[in-house]
């Protein structure tokens, strides 16, 4: 097995030859540098600018048409068939639309066997890692475990996750017998679980030569100077150039190319197209229609206005002495029936002024009895200075009053 992270080697004088002559959306000098770069170690990589033909083709190992933008002509599709059958390969890449945005015929070949580019986009479902919705990042999108056995992985358990690739701007594809669908947009990208990549090998002519070989993938920005070296794009780069160098090295397994894991194509309905196709009634009906369709073109039972009787109304007026003048508008009186309603307003609500803030003193000092203020300053003092409290206390007439007068008796 080839070494994973670079691409097959080729042995050949021939070259790798790059398409320019349709007007393709990918150069070798423009937006595939780093492709350009990657192949030119190995390989040598040409570029062909004129009309496919068969001395083009002659010196091509792969020949890439790298999303053309123009048509082909039935000449150079015969010459295409003829390198095919001739044991050639041929890498084709488009884009988001298909034909019809590209303005190609390039599925008038690929039909040949068994694949077609669809007209569509691919999305993905829910937002990670890549801003764009269609920017998809497919990390279960494998369909075929001989690509896991050729990676070294396990191709048992879980083979569709063996390597993850992100797949921009790209088409979905159709495949019928004898093309093998080895990639899908996997469960988290819409549309579900559709090839986005197909092979297909010819019935070698030859035991000296092996049949041809065409690798078809729906979207030229995988192999892009922004996104090859995202995730494992250059790990599917290393798969498709050994299947068209090498196809014996690549061996998918039989059943999954007999029954890939792919839903069918479903069609959503144009709502914009079907937007403009104005109905009267959408509603069914269980009545049958008539043999004859000229019979449900019944005027008289529609919504219509006559003038026959125009002329008697004017003369109306003469006869029932009316003025024959415009209409003039009524000016309307509107009778009350209630008196006129006032306003209900009210005085708005101040807060009243607060209670006067109480001073700060001890209650308890001012309501103790007299006997207890006296028990507490005793206990204040010490009994040194019991003499001077003594002669403040004669001084006060609340205390004398009650002390006894007592005469000095006389010996």
């Amino acid at each position: 097995m080839p070494p994973i992270e670079g691409p097959a080697t080729l042995s050949s004088e021939k070259a790798i030859i790059f398409d320019q002559s349709k007007n393709e959306q990918f150069k070798i000098n423009d937006n595939y540098r780093s492709l350009h770069r990657k192949l030119k170690i190995t390989h040598k990589v040409d570029v062909n600018k004129d009309e496919i033909t068969p001395e083009v083709l002659e010196e091509a190992s792969i020949f890439v048409v790298p999303s053309p933008k123009d048509k082909f002509t039935e000449s150079e599709f015969n010459t295409l068939k003829g390198y095919l059958d001739g044991g050639g390969a041929v890498l084709v890449t488009l884009g988001e639309g298909g034909e019809k945005n590209f303005e190609t015929n390039i599925n008038y070949l690929l039909e040949e066997y068994g694949i077609m580019i669809n007209n569509d986009s691919v999305v993905r479902t829910h937002y990670y890692k890549y801003f764009h919705p269609k920017e998809c990042l497919i990390p279960n999108g494998v369909l075929n475990r001989g690509v896991a056995k050729f990676l070294g992985k396990d191709s048992n358990k879980d083979f569709a996750g063996c390597f993850s690739f992100v797949y921009p701007f790209g088409a979905t594809v159709n495949t019928a017998k004898p093309a093998v669908p080895i990639l899908s947009t996997g469960p988290a990208s819409w549309p579900l679980n559709r090839p986005v990549c197909a092979l297909t090998t010819l019935t070698s002519t030859s035991k000296m030569k092996p049949g041809g070989r065409i690798c078809v993938i729906g979207s030229g920005h995988v192999f892009s100077d922004k996104y090859i070296e995202k995730e494992d794009n250059n790990t599917l780069l290393n798969v498709i150039l050994t299947f068209l160098l090498n196809p014996n090295e690549l061996e998918l397994n039989s059943l999954d190319v007999e029954d890939p894991e792919v839903s069918e194509y479903t069609v959503v309905a144009d709502t914009c197209a079907i937007s403009e196709r104005i109905r009267g009634c959408l509603m069914e009906t269980t009545e049958e229609l008539p043999s004859d369709y000229l019979s449900l073109f019944n005027t008289d039972s529609l919504y219509w206005v006559s003038l026959n009787q125009v002329s008697r109304v004017i003369t109306a007026y003469k006869d029932l002495d009316v003025p024959h003048t415009s209409l003039r508008l009524a000016v309307p009186n509107f009778e009350e029936s209630v008196p006129k309603l006032e306003p209900a307003v009210f005085p708005p609500r101040f807060l009243d002024l607060g209670p006067p803030a109480l001073e700060l003193y001890d209650l308890q000092e001012e309501f103790y009895s007299e006997v207890s203020r006296l028990s507490q300053t005793a206990n204040k003092v010490l009994s040194s200075s019991l003499k001077n409290r003594d002669a403040d206390v004669d001084k006060r007439p609340q205390v004398t009053l009650h002390i006894p007068v007592v005469s000095p008796s006389v010996s």
